[in-house]
């Protein structure tokens, strides 16, 4: 039914979702990071046409979205970072929509059961490579959707142990009736798991077959850690409340860097010593925190808690007409030079070709053979996508208080520059922001701290949350947003770039390039300078280890030479659209530095 070229095959879609939905604006397109929604756009992902029943799980997916839209009052609780609290509302709140959507249109059940299937398949493809934690949560799925466990699930002694402590809440999610039961539910599953660790959790993981790889020690943390960094926070309140969940990008910083936890964990352990337990790590960490009260600093600058930390996503958000003035001056300032990039880059592509092939375009040089060459099949020829194109762009900018004035309204220029044309030769980006400012519940927290002798030498950020901002996620067509680009208060570069990386690295593609624009050391009002200093360093060591091609603008400031291995300094404010643009330029066209995709194995996140 659905077989037809990819643009078709979207209108075709599209059609249904606006039957399904009742809504005229609906349009959908296929791509990477589905399923979602941008307003009335659907996305769906490009892997389910890895499987067979491809237009079934197409269909499955579009029917998930089409309830979503008709019946959530949270469309955008699929946020992935949202962790893990959001991850199971959004489970509880997806059957819920979907039970609704199959009373008004039976026929979807099939679509939808193949979608579940699809889902099932990829669990157990990977379930031995999950982590204890993933195990848990798609278990956690699966009870909820009333399905029985594989074989290979059943293995899962543990998982399943902390499954039966949750019943109750599990059978209050299955009957939830609406958005804000949902997010009720999820906190309440992911509370039951956590108070596992105080209830003699390792009594009862006795029965833990060897090869879950966990002993009780390492199961107990995994218990007391469950959505420990989940901050829907005031989001999750906010439903709970009113029925209404917030924004789902104001979640914790902490979460987005979840899968890069590995990489300054390595660093970790090839400073305490090759080899070192987890427990041995700790005890290594707590002894650098102790010493860095004697005038050795930390070499990480930990928070004392993420809980308070807010993404705030302005994508599409930004004033209209605000943003077509800016695009005329970026256009005007930076015309030339995206016109002259096209061009190598197109020259680029056009150098690529295969030959000798039995399908694509005509080549002219083997028609000679074609015609004197008895059974000669390959006189094709098809065009290789040159790799300067498959590429990520990530820009981040520091927006603390000394960027105030002139610099913040040139570094909003460049990001309209560099925004616009790099989506006019089809590469994709985000923009990003950082500061941080003081949170009263944070420091209330500290206070408690303080009163209760907790030793706070480990911790190097006690009052201040991270305000990370996004202007222009990637994927999004709309760049109104970049008009928002507004200063805030302080700089804690490292546990930033930690998040701005692990955003960019969650794109596939070959190369991923991040531009830092900053105008000075990271600093913040409650943390120690040397500190936050090793910590930039430790994280950017990290950041490229993890394939990242990284380079650092300063801004009037050389404070950039001294962290980034590659680093540009602009003396003169008027010429920072012109420096950026230039510097992205080599980075697109230049030969060296290109490192293929591969899976996150660095860790960014700071340990906890």
């Amino acid at each position: 039914m659905l077989r037809s070229p990819a643009g078709d095959l979207e209108a075709t879609l599209g059609k249904i979702a606006r039957v399904l939905t009742g809504e005229p604006r609906v349009s959908v397109t296929i791509g990477p990071g589905g399923p979602r929604m941008e307003g009335a756009r659907f996305v769906l992902p490009t892997h389910a046409s890895d499987h067979g029943d491809d237009e079934d799980v197409l269909l499955g997916y579009l029917d998930l979205l089409a309830a979503r839209f008709r019946y959530s009052e949270a469309a955008r609780l699929d946020d992935p970072k949202a962790g893990v609290t959001g991850r199971i509302a959004q489970v509880i709140e997806d059957r819920r929509v979907l039970e609704r959507l199959l009373g008004d249109y039976p026929g979807a059940q099939l679509y939808v059961r193949r979608w579940r299937a699809q889902q099932a398949q990829d669990a157990a493809r990977r379930w031995t490579a999950l982590p204890w934690r993933e195990r848990l949560v798609w278990t956690i799925e699966r009870s909820v959707w009333g399905e029985a466990p594989a074989a290979v699930e059943r293995d899962a002694a543990t998982v399943g142990a902390a499954l039966r402590a949750v019943d109750g809440p599990l059978a209050t999610a299955r009957a939830s009736r609406s958005t804000r039961e949902s997010v009720q539910a999820a906190t309440a599953i992911v509370a039951g798991v956590r108070s596992l660790a105080s209830r003699g959790a390792n009594n009862m993981m006795q029965t833990a077959r060897p090869a879950e790889g966990l002993d009780d020690a390492a199961i107990a943390r995994e218990l007391a850690t469950f959505g420990e960094d989940d901050d829907l926070g005031e989001s999750l309140a906010l439903a709970s409340s009113d029925g209404k969940m917030g924004d789902p990008d104001d979640s914790v910083a902490g979460v987005a860097g979840q899968t890069l936890a590995e990489a300054l964990e390595a660093a970790k352990q090839s400073q305490s010593g090759a080899g070192a337990t987890l427990s041995e790590a700790d005890d290594t960490h707590a002894a650098q925190g102790a010493a860095s009260t004697e005038g050795t600093p930390l070499p990480w600058s930990r928070p004392l808690t993420t809980a308070f930390d807010g993404v705030t996503d302005l994508t599409g958000q930004g004033d209209a007409a605000a943003w077509h003035k800016l695009r005329a001056l970026a256009r005007a300032e930076t015309g030339s030079l995206k016109t002259h990039l096209e061009r190598v880059l197109k020259a680029d592509e056009l150098t690529h070709w295969k030959r000798e092939q039995e399908r694509g375009e005509i080549d002219r040089a083997a028609l000679a053979r074609l015609a004197t060459s008895r059974g000669y099949r390959s006189p094709f020829r098809v065009s290789s996508k040159a790799s300067g194109r498959d590429a990520v762009v990530s820009l981040l900018l520091d927006l603390s208080g000394s960027m105030a004035g002139r610099k913040i309204e040139l570094a909003r220029l460049c990001a309209a520059a560099l925004c616009d044309a790099l989506a006019q030769l089809a590469f994709d980006c985000e923009v990003l922001g950082y500061s941080s400012v003081e949170s009263p519940g944070m420091r209330q927290q500290y206070e408690r701290a303080r009163a209760a002798g907790l030793d706070l030498r480990p911790y190097n950020r006690f009052v201040e949350r991270l305000d990370l901002r996004v202007f222009k996620r990637f994927g999004a067509r709309d760049l109104s947003g970049l008009a928002a680009i507004e200063c805030g208060h302080e700089n804690p570069d490292g546990e930033a770039l930690a998040w701005a990386a692990e955003r960019l690295l969650q794109r596939k593609a070959r190369r991923h390039l991040l531009l830092v624009l900053s105008d000075g050391y990271p600093s913040t009002s409650d943390g120690s300078p040397a500190v936050l200093r090793s910590d930039l360093h430790a994280r950017i060591e990290a950041v490229m280890q993890a394939g990242v091609e990284l380079v650092g603008i300063g801004i009037q400031d050389d404070a950039v030479e001294a962290f980034y291995p590659h680093a540009v300094v602009v003396r003169k404010l008027h010429e920072l659209p012109l420096v950026a643009f230039e510097t992205l330029s080599r980075l697109l066209t230049g030969r060296g530095g290109r490192a293929p995709w591969r899976p996150l194995k660095p860790a960014l996140k700071t340990p906890v």
